[in-house]
């Protein structure tokens, strides 16, 4: 196998890998774009002479700027983990397509209330429009990766789900460089530090445009009974007739699913809520794609991406050009990464062993980078102005740091998390793991200027924290994640059943290409009609016998 290689849990024909799929996803993707915009840009604002001087940073003290700062940044995490519940709402009352409509236009509102704020109004213009941003932001972020994985193909669905995470790496590179940019170009005045601002605008417009174009999702159709719409927006999606066997094994798959999950939980809006409490088997998913977050959390990047410039001031990087500089590059590294996750290691290696990987050499990169600062006493006030050899060892260990977090822990957690529930209790789980990526990044943004005051000399403990974090969660990945990798959605429930999880993947596999071949020749001998019944009622005997 070659490191492209896709692993199809059946023979697919070339055209289901066809350029409508992938232009869906980016078009969608433009979600990500705006919240990874908003994660590095706001550090660097913040961090910017002209912003500092209107709204007079240099009267506050250390504590207070502080908090300042921490509820800035903060606030958008708060709006967002509200959103992510709202975006449940819309998304099965409306859909995947229109809910994206809906907050991409709540997302552009918040944006416009921001570029009012003066330094005579104060900053409430710009925490009340952050709110609403949040909002919009934290719906997308449920929205997405659903949809996505909802039209994907099987083999190529860690890559489609990937091109999220890609459009947050864009969005964030743009970030990190524009206020190097503009930095440089423009005079320290107002004009300077509203750019970023108003910038926010950008994708969240090219969503809501890009929104009406897609296709809405064929899964959430079925579950609707549009069926009629839903066929053809699979045909479409899929560049495949109705009458093609893959679009009727596709059907005959959701069909199966569906009638499993109404007789299972039933259908309406509040079925998916009392599953999640009388069925442990719910609950279970539920908690695992939580902690996930708590742990991607827990490995420090939210601290990075919002405070970068304190992050490096803490390793030794003086001045706001050079503190620029370097967090631009490290835009850079994560884009690089990210493209390298997307095209070749989610799909190939799967998502247990890149978070395993990932966590075991983050670990070692963030105790080494917290033993220099401990040793080296660095301090943000210190006057040498040259980095030391160790300030140039703590920075490449930041760089290959970010070399295993980025095509690990940065996105694989929203693969996983798009994949692991069936269509009943899909919107839910997305929406409780949105809502805890909001609330652990909240926690790390709100408490991350308080944790560089106070957690060991020159903030070293800091570190040492999350190098701890990252140890912790490959016991957790190991145990309790099984791999979904090429796992169809509709056989979820049977993977996460399997044990060892270790070796689930594998088994269930072994188990769809038994089935697959029975349907096959059954299609061969007596028409597909006869066998797709022959498929569901067999199915439906599985069933119960289980």
């Amino acid at each position: 196998m070659g490191l492209l290689t896709v692993v199809e849990d059946r023979p697919t024909p070339k055209a289901v890998y066809n350029w409508r799929v992938w232009a869906c996803a980016a078009v969608a993707s433009f979600a990500s774009c705006m919240i990874g915009y908003d994660s590095a840009f706001i550090g660097t604002t913040l961090a910017l002479p002209s912003f500092e001087e209107e709204f007079k940073f240099e009267e506050m003290s250390t504590g207070a700027l502080s908090l300042v700062k921490g509820n800035i940044v903060s606030l958008y995490q708060a709006g967002a983990f509200f959103g992510s519940f709202f975006a449940y709402v819309a998304a099965y009352f409306l859909g995947r397509k229109y809910s994206l409509v809906l907050f991409s236009c709540v997302f552009i509102v918040g944006a416009g209330i921001m570029l009012g704020a003066t330094g005579e109004r104060g900053l409430g213009l710009i925490l009340g429009g952050r709110v609403l941003a949040g909002i919009g932001v934290g719906a997308c972020s449920m929205i997405t990766p659903i949809y996505i994985s909802e039209i994907s193909p099987p083999a190529v669905r860690g890559r489609l789900v990937g091109i999220y995470e890609l459009g947050w790496q864009v969005g964030g590179l743009v970030g990190f460089w524009i206020n190097y940019g503009i930095e440089q170009t423009l005079p320290a005045n107002h004009t300077q530090w509203i750019i970023p601002f108003a910038v926010q605008l950008i994708p969240a417009g090219l969503l809501l445009v890009g929104a009406f174009w897609i296709k809405e999702s064929p899964r959430w159709l079925m579950s609707k009974h549009r069926r009629e719409a839903a066929i053809a927006n699979l045909c479409w999606i899929r560049k495949l007739n109705a009458d093609d066997l893959y679009i009727v094994e596709e059907i005959a798959s959701l069909d199966l699913a569906l009638e499993e999950q109404a007789a299972a939980i039933g259908e309406g809006f509040w079925k998916p809520f009392q599953a999640a409490g009388k069925n442990r088997k719910v609950q279970w998913r539920l908690f695992l794609g939580c902690m996930l977050f708590m742990w991607q959390n827990g490995s420090g990047i939210n601290a990075i991406n919002y405070y970068s410039p304190r992050v490096f001031a803490s390793i030794g990087i003086r001045g706001t050009s050079t503190s620029f500089l370097t967090t631009g590059i490290f835009g850079v590294v994560k884009t690089v990464f990210t493209i390298v996750w997307i095209l070749v290691l989610i799909d190939h290696l799967g998502r247990r062993k890149l978070l395993m990987i990932g966590a075991a050499g983050g670990s070692v990169c963030m105790w080494i980078i917290g033993g220099y600062i401990l040793n080296a006493g660095v301090t943000s006030s210190s006057e040498n102005t040259s980095l030391s050899s160790g300030g140039i060892a703590a920075i490449f260990f930041f760089y290959l740091w970010t070399v295993f977090y980025t095509p690990s822990w940065n996105g694989t957690p929203w693969v996983i998390n798009s994949e692991m529930f069936d269509n009943n209790t899909r919107a839910l789980g997305q929406a409780s793991a949105a809502a805890s990526n909001w609330f652990w990044n909240f926690i790390i943004s709100r408490f991350t200027p308080q944790m560089f005051d106070n957690m060991g000399p020159s903030g070293s403990g800091v570190y040492f924290f999350f190098a701890s974090m990252m140890i912790l969660s490959i016991i957790f990945v190991f145990f309790l994640v099984p791999e979904t990798k090429s796992i169809p959605l509709e056989s979820m429930d049977r993977l996460f059943e399997c044990k060892p999880v270790w070796r689930a993947n594998q088994t269930i596999l072994a188990e769809d290409r038994a089935r697959e071949e029975d349907f096959r020749h059954d299609a061969d001998m007596v028409g597909v009609d006869v066998a797709k019944e022959k498929h569901v009622h067999a199915e439906t005997v599985r069933s119960d016998s289980a």
